[in-house]
């Protein structure tokens, strides 16, 4: 099937100056396939930093900060999603593409696309586990760090792509996925938008070119307001929410056609997903999958067996008699409480990160009348939390339960002393990583090794 892909680039690059814009892993998979695909008149690819590998023999680099300069020099250019323009897409003389445009364009009827500010890897990753276990030919791709075109050479006439898609990647696409998961919404990446409309856009491409026969699974406040062609099921909290489906208490109630109201049970003391948050995540496959054919059985043999993603409220261990947790994918206020509502036995607390000038209220409010008996902050965002919750006077109970450190490694000895035996301590910053550490993944990392390194140092 990689003759289709290959076919649509030709055309679209045929005759054509093309420039690879970003030459990480994704522009690193895109230029064999633009070169296979033949017939562009100059090949060139663009980065702030240098190009370290050589480059195939008459492909340039254009390098160095003013590399964005350079766009309407070439007639097509394939924009990775972490690239930020500079000025708005229509003002580019150019035409601004991106690999999964171009994957959606050849494969978009076999594509289950999956966005939401949070949720989005956990529930790509088990959708594809669940559909793998039960024979189903499908493969994973997407935000969570494979690049459509490396999949590209295994789509058949019965591959099924689960895709993980980011904000980014969706911002400039006029394509949607013939089923669409949309999870939920939070204030996030307003450092890159502006505004949170402009966000929302971005994430509403998911189902804003859909067709129909094409099925949209979306929170309930998220239902689009207009008509779409697609059929659409909406997803609540609570028993009876008058939602096509809902959860409640780890069971999730729907309707069948045939057969009435219907539930499946979560089997929620075996699997290793904890938290009201992930059982919501896992409504949204159980609804898709038994679209694809899924029946209960094997959905709950998939479910038994599959293993978390690392650094997702991860149980680090039990060290010094304190149980430590590592949620250093939280970004958003919204996570932090949730894993402070899932972890009953949590003392202590540490929160912040980079500073993007996210609201922090509704956590503020939440720890105001928590029983935490600790909380840490750390970094810029810690700092501002502190100042706000200064503001709030006698509303925040007990303020001495707060801390403010400089760094992780300040929290993470701070925390080892003041949490009780028996009791957990979690990370779970509430913020980005960006300018402290390279991403969360190595937040969650250096995290684990301090914790590890008190028990080697007891």
């Amino acid at each position: 099937m990689i003759k289709h892909l290959t076919e649509f680039i030709h055309g679209l690059v045929n005759n054509k100056k093309v420039l690879i814009l970003g030459y990480g892993r994704e522009g690193r998979s895109t230029l064999p396939v633009v070169i296979e695909a033949g017939g562009a008149a100059v090949i060139a690819v663009a980065d702030a930093k240098p190009v370290k590998d050589g480059l195939p023999e008459g492909v340039t680099a254009i390098t160095g900060e003013e590399y964005l300069g350079c766009l309407n020099d070439f007639d097509v250019v394939f924009k990775s999603p972490g690239i930020v323009l500079d000025r708005e897409i229509n003002d580019y003389t150019c035409n601004i593409v991106s690999q999964m445009e171009v994957f959606f364009e050849c494969f978009r009827d076999r594509i289950i696309g999956i966005t939401g500010t949070k949720g989005k890897s956990t529930t790509t990753t088990l959708l594809y586990h669940v559909l793998k276990s039960s024979g189903k030919d499908v493969l994973l791709a997407g935000n969570i760090g494979i690049p459509v075109f490396e999949i590209a050479d295994g789509m058949n006439d019965t591959t099924t792509a689960v895709l993980e898609l980011s904000c980014h990647q969706l911002e400039y696409m006029d394509v949607s996925p013939h089923m669409a998961i949309y999870l939920n919404l939070h204030e996030e990446h307003l450092d890159h938008y502006g505004t949170m409309a402009k966000y929302t856009a971005a994430k509403e491409n998911i189902y804003r070119h859909q067709k129909a026969g094409d099925k949209l699974y979306c929170l309930d406040s998220l239902r689009p307001h207009e008509t779409l062609p697609a059929d659409v099921y909406t997803f609540r909290c609570g028993a009876c929410s008058g939602a096509d489906y809902s959860l409640s208490g780890g069971t999730i109630y729907y309707k069948d056609e045939d057969n009435g109201e219907c539930e499946y049970r979560i089997p929620v003391g075996d699997i290793k997903l904890i938290g009201e948050h992930n059982y919501f995540d896992i409504a949204f496959v159980y609804a898709a999958c038994r679209d694809c054919g899924v029946t209960d059985e094997q959905f709950t043999r998939a479910l038994l067996s599959y293993e978390p993603l690392p650094h997702r409220l991860q149980y680090v261990g039990t060290i010094n008699g304190i149980k430590w947790y590592d949620d250093s994918i939280s970004t958003i206020d919204e996570t932090t409480i949730q894993a402070l509502n899932t972890l009953k036995d949590a003392d202590t607390v540490l929160i912040g990160g980079m500073d993007r000038g996210i609201s922090y209220k509704e956590l503020e409010q939440y720890l105001a009348h928590s029983d935490i008996k600790n909380i840490i902050l750390m970094e810029a965002s810690g700092k501002r939390i502190l100042e706000e919750i200064e503001l709030m006077k006698g509303e925040f109970e007990s303020p001495e339960r707060i801390h403010y450190v400089q760094h992780l490694e300040d929290a993470v000895s701070l925390a080892a002393d003041i949490t009780g035996a028996g009791r957990s301590c979690v990370m779970s910053p509430a913020a980005a990583s960006y300018g402290i550490f390279r991403n969360f993944e190595e937040r969650g990392e250096v995290f684990k090794k301090l914790v590890s390194g008190m028990e080697k140092n007891a």
